[in-house]
């Protein structure tokens, strides 16, 4: 019972109150126990002790901090009354010191700030992503916190964050023994990663939920919820998604520890995230055929020189509607840029995001932001990606895949279609290297290592942590010019299955009894296919690839086997493969072997 009275639970952003709440009515019936048991046992029955003093919190909005006090004022009434106890009537609601109404990560002076001792630390931080930060936050403060934490986290990590690394610090220097965190799902990715591997390094994580549903202001969303505690404190039994588990990895896994993954010097410079616009560079199709078809610019070019079709992850996936990119080169001045009539008019007057008016104009928003070259060059693409460019300049097409998607699939796209920054795009135009990251071994290497996003959880394919990582079949690595491998079996009969596929699913996608080939409006660009009727656009609207892998026809399946066993011979585990041994777990177990073994090579 002296334990139970002397145990304290801090929140330090507990908002309007709720886990404080749950938490001083959990001891209250953990007293309520005791007090039963000792009765048993002879002792007299006492008066319930436990109370809102056993609660700490810290809150820095003064509104959220007072409902905090009677939210838990309130528990402690409704628990007494509920169980047969007469509560305090004068005052019903007294003073409640134990929740500080102040910054839980920062002082006034800019120094970390410090956490009243707790036994256990519990609370739902916000969820502010790193990107928002300078926005929400202000860049003054957001920038006083990050050199505040410069030496323990890295500079560009979310706000949550800074609450796990806190908590991590009490519990090693012994002001708390346990805590339990709600997170954005991104706590175990990128650069959100290294609060946990601080947290592994000295302390265990014993409880997680990797990817839970959740719902914040209206908004349903994915999360994490982490449990950790120091060595000495670790429970009998690890529990991991609700199950029983050996280990818990950084990345809330067990087993395999992808995080010891490394990048391969082989795979470099070839994948590419698309051009980012952040701002309204997109017109429909009907627009950029007007500009197309003016006259040329007081400068003598036509508008062909800076409108390109692009494409987004939705386009390759959902076919949705066609749309083109104002394609301003970097380097104008105003007066330059200018002189292409038409579309600087159009972005002059331009909302940089209609959703969201109250940010004004692209050229008024864009003088706040960061970077030099696209807060002077407000007409431009945020980042142009010239070297992504320059390497598809060099190839006949080139390989797409959605970053975020339903289905992991890649496709062929050609010049000058511009890929965007919700594609992952990779400098190739050989079918064997296609049908290798279509494989089904490239699909669990993505899986393992991927990310889930949003409401409707889908996967996030990040090139940095997937494709740089993946180890190739020996002699068809990234680095290794196809014409090297043009006469070997493997690579051919990779290449053929792969064509193979892509052909199958084009005529699927577009029979070519339902389109028609018709030339742009100018030269330059590729012929478009458009329906020949009403009923073939709307059949055509239901052709799509998400449709086309939910219903994974046997065709398809057939077409991906296919393709798996070429691509299995060439890691010369054919006959493993074709006798049923390679299950995912096998598949990743040896593609980690090659990988931890390939990462400690030296350049030659």
């Amino acid at each position: 019972m002296e334990r139970l009275l002397a145990f304290r639970v801090l929140d330090p952003a507990c908002g309007s109150g709720n886990f404080l709440y749950i938490a001083l009515l959990e001891l209250k019936n953990f007293e309520h126990l005791v007090n039963l048991e000792a009765e048993a046992l002879g002792f007299p029955r006492e008066f319930p002790r436990v109370g809102p003093e056993s609660v700490l919190g810290i809150e820095l909005n003064p509104y959220a901090a007072e409902l905090a006090r009677v939210s838990v004022w309130i528990g402690e009434i409704q628990w007494m009354r509920r169980n047969g106890f007469e509560a305090a009537k004068n005052p019903i609601l007294r003073t409640l010191d134990t929740i500080q109404c102040r910054d839980a990560i920062l002082d006034a002076d800019g120094r970390i700030a410090l956490w009243p001792k707790a036994d256990a630390i519990v609370g739902n931080p916000p969820f502010l992503g790193a990107k928002s930060m300078n926005r929400k936050l202000g860049r003054m403060e957001t920038q006083r916190l990050r050199e505040a934490y410069s030496d323990r986290l890295p500079g560009f990590t979310d706000l949550v964050c800074y609450w796990f690394e806190r908590a991590r610090e009490e519990i090693v220097l012994g002001n708390a023994t346990r805590a339990g965190f709600v997170a954005t799902k991104s706590i175990a990715k990128n650069t959100n990663l290294p609060v946990l591997h601080r947290i592994c390094e000295r302390l265990k994580i014993f409880n997680a939920w990797s990817n839970e549903p959740w719902v914040i202001d209206g908004a349903a969303v994915r999360v994490s919820l982490v449990c950790f505690c120091g060595p000495e404190d670790v429970p009998d039994e690890l529990h991991l998604n609700a199950l029983p588990v050996s280990s818990i990895n950084a990345d809330l896994t067990s087993g395999l520890d992808k995080t010891s993954v490394k990048p391969l010097r082989q795979n470099r410079d070839v994948s590419f995230v698309g051009v980012q616009k952040s701002g309204p560079f997109d017109v429909d199709g009907d627009l950029a055929r007007q500009w197309l078809k003016a006259p040329s610019n007081p400068n003598g070019f036509h508008n062909s020189h800076i409108l390109r079709p692009t494409v987004n992850g939705s386009a390759i996936t959902a076919g949705s509607k066609e749309v083109w990119l104002i394609d301003f080169p970097r380097g104008l001045t105003v007066d330059e840029a200018s002189l292409w009539e038409r579309p600087f008019e159009y972005l002059s007057r331009a909302l940089y995001d209609s959703d969201s008016p109250e940010l004004g104009l692209l050229k008024d928003f864009r003088k706040g932001v960061r970077d030099w070259q696209p807060r002077e060059e407000w007409w431009t693409t945020y980042w142009p990606r010239p070297d992504l460019r320059a390497k598809l300049a060099q190839l006949t097409r080139y390989i797409a895949t959605p970053m975020t998607s339903e289905h992991r699939v890649f496709v062929w796209l050609a010049l000058p279609l511009i890929p965007d920054n919700n594609t992952v795009v990779f400098a190739r135009d050989d079918d064997a290297f296609f049908g290798i990251i279509h494989s089904s071994f490239h699909e669990a290497w993505s899986t393992l290592l991927g990310n889930r996003m949003g409401a409707g959880n889908q996967r996030r394919y990040n090139a940095a942590t997937i494709f740089e990582t993946f180890p190739f079949p020996e002699g068809l690595s990234p680095d290794t010019p196809a014409s090297t491998y043009a006469g070997n079996p493997r690579a051919t009969k990779i290449a053929a299955a792969a064509s193979k596929l892509s052909e199958l699913r084009e005529k699927w996608l577009r029979p070519p009894e339902l389109v028609r080939s018709v030339p742009e409006v100018v030269d330059g660009y590729p012929a478009r296919l458009l329906p020949v009727s009403e009923a073939a656009t709307a059949a055509l609207r239901e052709r799509t690839l998400t449709n086309l892998y939910n219903l994974r026809p046997a065709w398809l399946s057939k077409a991906h086997t296919a393709l798996d066993e070429a691509v299995a011979e060439a890691y010369g585990w054919g006959d493993d493969w074709r006798a049923g041994l390679l299950n995912d777990d096998e598949i990743l177990a040896r593609l980690f072997g090659l990988n931890q073994e390939r990462s400690k090579e030296r350049p030659s």
